[in-house]
C-alpha cells in the first residue's frame, strides 16, 4: 500500500507493509542520495512484519520529485513530522512508534524523534563524523543528535564504517556488523540485530 502525503515541502511517500497483528509500528526513511529500495531497508521492514510490526518506508519529497541532492534539514525534518503525524491518524493510528532509517534517514529521526512522540530510533549506519577531506579541517561530529534522544536508541554499524563508530550509551545499543556504511554485506545481521531489538522495545510498550 502506497500513501502519498502532503508535507510543507512538496508531497512525501509512505509505502506500508501491514502485519496480521501488529505490536507497534517502524517508520523508516532513506538515505541522502538513495531510496527506500536499499538492501538493508527492505531487509528490516521484511523481518519487522514477521515479528508482527507494521512498517512505513517513507521517501521524501525531494526524492519524490526526482531530486538526488536532499533539502535542508528543517525542511527534511518538517516533511518527515507531516508524515508520521499522518500516519498516526490513520494507518498507524494506536500503535507505539519507533522511527528511524539508514544514514541521512537517522538523523532526521534522531532530531524529531520527541516531536513524533517514538518510543524508541532505530539508526542504520548513522554517519557519525563526514570522512575528512585533503586539505579541510576535520568535520564536527553528529554525536549530539544522537545524544539529545530519551528513548531506546538502536544503531547498526558496519565494522568499517568510514563515518565511524558511535559509542553505547544508557539508552543507546551499538551492533556492529560485517560490511561498511552501505550495510550490504549481511543484511541478515542487519535484519536480526533489529527485530530482536524491536521483539524489546515494543513488546513492554502498551499501546495507545
Amino acid at each position: 500500500m502506497v500513501v502519498d502525503v502532503e508535507t510543507p515541502h512538496g508531497p512525501a511517500r509512505a509505502h506500508l507493509h501491514r502485519a496480521d497483528e501488529p505490536i507497534g509500528a517502524l517508520v523508516l526513511g532513506h538515505g541522502a542520495g538513495g531510496g527506500v529500495a536499499a538492501r538493508d531497508l527492505v531487509a528490516v521492514a521484511d523481518s519487522a512484519v514477521v515479528a508482527e510490526v507494521s512498517v512505513a518506508l517513507v521517501e521524501q519529497p525531494y526524492r519524490v520529485a526526482g531530486r538526488r541532492a536532499p533539502a535542508p534539514a528543517r525542511q527534511l525534518d518538517a516533511a518527515w513530522i507531516s508524515v508520521v503525524e499522518r500516519l498516526r491518524t490513520k494507518e498507524l493510528r494506536t500503535l507505539p512508534l519507533v522511527v528511524g532509517g539508514r544514514s541521512l534517514g537517522a538523523r532526521v529521526a534522531c532530531r524529531t524523534a520527541q516531536a513524533t512522540s517514538a518510543v524508541g530510533v532505530l539508526c542504520l549506519a548513522f554517519p557519525l563524523r563526514p570522512p575528512r577531506r585533503a586539505g579541510a579541517e576535520p568535520a564536527p561530529s553528529r554525536l549530539p543528535e544522537l545524544e539529545a534522544v530519551t528513548v531506546p536508541t538502536l544503531v547498526v554499524q558496519g565494522a568499517n564504517d568510514r563515518f565511524g563508530m558511535p559509542p553505547a550509551a544508557p539508552l543507546r545499543t551499538v551492533v556492529q556488523v560485517p560490511g561498511d556504511h552501505a550495510l550490504k554485506a549481511d543484511v541478515d545481521a542487519v535484519a536480526t540485530a533489529t527485530s530482536e531489538w524491536l521483539g524489546r522495545v515494543l513488546g513492554s510498550t502498551p499501546s495507545r
